[in-house]
């Protein structure tokens, strides 16, 4: 077995022995360039102690991987570079809100600089010694088709809703670029193998720029513990499926052990995604959502990020800060001008122009405005390039020349456009001024700009001086907020606004401004008392908490990788569960002598997706062979109707049959039917079937099986995401109307089944064994095979037999489910066509035994 910590590359390459007392908390080397390593802490005593020297091996250590370090670098004038933090950077602010004492931190990312192969070493040292930063390097090629190709002209786009219906409108998906996507997932990866500890580590993935590096990272360490979020929307399944690399994208973020979006909508997005291309479903437990992978539960986080408080409240509390605010307030409040505020990345999803025509539609229907309110308009930096920023940027400026110019005059214009870039405190002064913020993105992932004028608004005692206000008198601010955006639910006291409607837009600013005090200060109120409270350590602590919830099982699991390229995945099952061994089963058929074998038939014996459910002929000369076997007594168990059943199985005449779930049960064909229960009136049909009518009618390709003793509502056919919605409404609504019957409502594989009560497939099972008992041969093998949660009463059954009389000691028990899923099952095969192997070897065994009775025509 390896050392514990895989950053120790060299001693793993020259053979020498492992060195398990290095403690994996101290990062010994880093490898730079393929082919180089470079020693970095080897002379340090505490990296070769036996025992934990520091606080830091008490701590758990999280490895944040996202595009860029925070890191600001600069090139010093005689050559060489000085680093330093980034302190508006999400990541940096999200380590402090974690704290020193509980997590220890270390990121892996790009520099936002382009570092020559000749300086890389070096950097690399420097940023891993004093900042715990991992740099991935990429050529300027690489870089900008992953980056500024797939990214910004792909992802990007569509995320946001924008189809690439011609190829000025978004970029058409191109092969290369998504080649590139991938190849930069990949260094990421090979840069986090260097310094991951893979027993002990977590790894926060952030962002749409590395969505298939989960892949990477689950192929090399099954067990790893791995987060991702979200910080884009994430589209509809309507959206997301004209991506043509949709499957791959989606099992790569599954092999995550939890996945974190800022809102219930894009979580919502994924899980449509998930059932409507993957086929997986989802579930909520304890108010936990979960989406089964093969055997992994794969937990989705809900929750917005919040912003570092500590550090706005540090800017507030600037010379500087107040310096500025003074200025602003001699611009504006001295001269009667009020402010209103937007700050907005020079983006066509940030909707500057829609703002911008709402403020020109209030200064027409409401001239009373004029000379009085100002809109300034901050424009950051566009993060991408391409024409579409161009665009933008002239459409904006044609816009607030067109506003100044008919609504100006000497001394006011209404529209003031900064498209310079801002320092942060000058950005907290224009909060703390403006006497409304407008946000009227038409799509944006979250949107922090709210959350820091809200704070900035709260102020500090030297600010309300400055505003002539008293330190005890209640804030007041006042947001007007895009709908379409992702903090829009968290702010329930905004003016939430559709911003496509100008008008709409333009009644809500006159709103705002109208707004009496008593009236904001109780909206800023419940604001501040959200934001400060769910803070950037507040979002961080609990998706780590989370994450650490989500990989509790991996060490009692067995895992195992499946799957090539992108469509690598874990499977992971409980230890004692495991694959069915035909050889073994084999053997063990052969020396037995009295045998029960109980078969479920849809999704078991018949695949569940075939349109013809009627048994083939080989299935057919399969059952008869078992069945002509004197040592064995085999049943079919079913929830088909028994006239079904024995049309289909006519020509087997030592077949048992056990119709609807076990009510009705026949030995063999020459004997006639049973019941398991007293016969039971079915006066309750006549309440179910108006209902299940209902939802008939309005769900498009669904349909009811009438059975005698049963009712189902089948929706294999229907829409997946209304189908299973429906399906969740009938049964509360059954299981409401029949209180008081007695009969149970159950919901199986795309179906809600009503039911006399007592009625389950255990009972089978429980009486097939009894009878072999009663005639003095009980049995020594058990082979019992289902599929859906129906079968699971006869897996119980069989397992608690082996405690009471009804079968030998040493019976040999197979309890079998199709499929890699939780199950009291203790084996399983893949599917239906290993099924029909595993009763073809069956049947051969019983042929060369000898031990077949004479066929009918024989």
């Amino acid at each position: 077995m390896v050392s514990r910590s895989y950053s120790n590359l060299l001693e793993l390459a020259t053979g020498e022995s492992p060195s398990f007392g290095r403690m994996s908390r101290q990062i010994p080397r880093i490898m730079t360039v393929a082919g180089l390593i470079s020693d970095i802490d080897d002379d340090r005593p505490e990296s070769v102690s036996s025992e934990p020297s520091s606080s830091s091996a008490l701590r758990d250590r999280i490895i944040i991987v996202a595009n860029e370090l925070p890191i600001r670098a600069q090139r010093k004038s005689g050559g060489g570079w000085i680093f330093s933090w980034d302190e508006n950077s999400l990541l940096l602010q999200l380590k402090d809100g974690l704290g020193d004492d509980d997590f220890e931190v270390f990121y892996v990312g790009c520099l936002k600089e382009d570092i020559q192969v000749n300086e890389q070493d070096e950097v690399s040292q420097i940023l891993l010694e004093t900042f715990k930063c991992v740099p991935t390097f990429l050529t300027q090629e690489l870089y900008t088709s992953y980056y500024h190709g797939f990214c910004k002209q792909q992802l990007w786009p569509l995320f946001h809703y924008m189809l690439p219906l011609s190829p000025d409108l978004g970029g058409r998906f191109n092969r290369p670029l998504w080649q590139a996507y991938v190849s930069v997932n990949k260094i990421f990866a090979d840069r986090i193998m260097e310094v991951i500890n893979p027993e002990d580590d977590f790894v926060w993935i952030h962002d749409y720029h590395l969505m298939v590096l989960p892949t990477f990272l689950r192929k090399r360490f099954n067990r790893v513990k791995l987060g991702f979020f979200l910080h884009s929307p994430f589209p509809s399944s309507e959206i997301y499926r004209t991506l043509p690399i949709r499957e791959e994208l989606l099992r790569a973020l599954l092999n995550s052990d939890l996945i974190g979006f800022h809102t219930f909508d894009y979580a919502r997005h994924f899980l449509s995604c998930c059932s409507r291309m993957l086929g997986l479903r989802y579930e909520s437990k304890r108010g936990y959502i979960g989406i089964e992978y093969y055997g992994r539960t794969i937990s989705i986080k809900i929750l917005p990020v919040g912003i570092h408080m500590g550090q706005l409240q540090s800017v507030l509390s600037l010379q500087k800060t107040e310096e500025k605010v003074a200025e602003l307030i001699k611009q504006f409040r001295d001269r009667d001008r009020i402010m209103l505020l937007g700050v907005d990345d020079m983006d066509i999803f940030k909707g500057i122009s829609l703002k911008l025509l709402a403020m020109e539609q209030l200064l027409i229907t409401h001239p009373e405005w004029q000379r009085k309110v100002v809109l300034v308009q901050i424009a950051n930096p566009a993060r991408g390039r391409g024409k579409d920023v161009k665009e933008v940027q002239d459409e904006t400026k044609a816009a607030v020349k067109r506003i100044n110019d008919t609504f100006g005059k000497p001394g006011y214009e209404p529209v003031m456009l900064i498209e310079e870039p801002l320092k942060f405190y000058e950005r907290v002064a224009y909060y703390t001024v403006a006497e409304c913020c407008l946000v009227t993105a038409v799509r944006d992932g979250m949107n922090l700009i709210p959350y820091e004028y809200i704070v900035s608004r709260q102020g500090n005692d030297k600010l309300d001086k400055l505003l002539g206000c008293e330190s005890s008198a209640l804030k007041k601010s006042m947001l007007v907020i895009s709908e379409f955006i992702g903090c829009s639910p968290s702010l329930s006291g905004a003016i939430r606004v559709n911003p496509w409607n100008i008008d709409a837009v333009a009644d809500a600013m006159e709103c705002a401004l109208e707004m009496e005090d008593a009236e904001k200060q109780l909206r800023h109120e419940k604001h501040f008392r959200y934001v400060s409270t769910h803070d950037v350590g507040y979002w961080a602590r609990s998706f780590l908490l989370d994450l650490e919830r989500a990989c509790r099982d991996h060490v009692r699991q067995r895992c195992w990788g499946i799957g090539f390229g992108l469509s690598f995945r874990v499977v992971a099952l409980d230890p004692n569960f495991r694959k069915l061994a035909m050889e073994h089963i084999f053997s063990t058929y052969k020396r037995t002598k009295s045998r029960a074998i109980l078969l479920d038939y849809d999704g078991t014996l018949m695949p569940q997706a075939s349109i013809d459910k009627s048994p083939t002929s080989k299935c057919l000369e399969t059952l008869n062979t078992l069945c002509r076997d004197k040592n064995n007594t085999v049943f079919i168990v079913s929830a088909k109707s028994r006239k079904k059943l024995a049309e289909w199985f006519g020509s087997c005449e030592n077949l048992g049959i056990a119709a609807e779930h076990g009510y009705f049960i026949r030995m063999k064909q020459d004997e006639e039917w049973e019941t398991s229960l007293p016969v039971a009136d079915c006066y309750w049909k006549q309440i179910v079937q108006p209902v299940m009518k209902l939802y008939t009618e309005t769900t498009d390709g669904s349909t009811i099986e009438d059975r005698e003793t049963a009712l189902g509502w089948c929706y294999e056919d229907a829409d997946p995401d209304f189908g299973s919605c429906q399906a969740k409404e009938l049964f509360d609504h059954l299981e409401s109307v029949l209180a008081n019957e007695p009969v149970t409502v159950k919901s199986g594989q795309n179906i809600v089944e009503v039911k006399p009560q007592g009625v389950s497939k255990g009972l089978v099972a429980k009486r097939l064994l009894s009878a072999m008992q009663e005639k003095g041969t009980p049995a020594d093998f058990v082979l019992c095979i289902g599929d859906d949660r129906s079968d699971e009463d006869m897996f119980k059954v069989i397992s608690c037999s082996m405690e009471g009389p009804s079968i030998l000691p040493r019976a040999e028990i197979f309890a079998c489910t199709v499929g890699r899923k939780p199950s009291k099952a203790k084996y399983y095969l893949d599917d239906p066509s290993e099924i029909a192997r595993l009763m073809h070897g069956l049947a051969t065994v019983s042929r060369q035994n000898g031990a077949l009775y004479p066929s009918q025509g024989a």
